[in-house]
């Protein structure tokens, strides 16, 4: 099973982003997704951006994720 990690954009660079999941902020591939921008959500996976998400996924993912830990 693969697991997608939803996280908010903070910075774009250059098929490269910033993205902050649940405080930890890292550098992730956007080379999958061409219409990105900053405090836009994704789904990251192996360090790539998957998939664009709304705000409301992004928080059912959070409490999902919540209730697992």
């Amino acid at each position: 099973m693969c697991v997608g990690l939803p996280a908010r954009v903070m910075k774009i660079n250059d098929g490269h982003a910033v993205i902050d999941a649940s405080g930890a902020q890292k550098e992730i591939s956007t080379e999958l997704l061409s219409d990105l921008e900053p405090g836009d959500y994704v789904m990251v996976h192996a360090g790539i951006a998957i998939a664009k998400i709304g705000s409301d996924d992004m928080t059912e993912a959070d409490e999902v994720l919540g209730t697992l830990m």
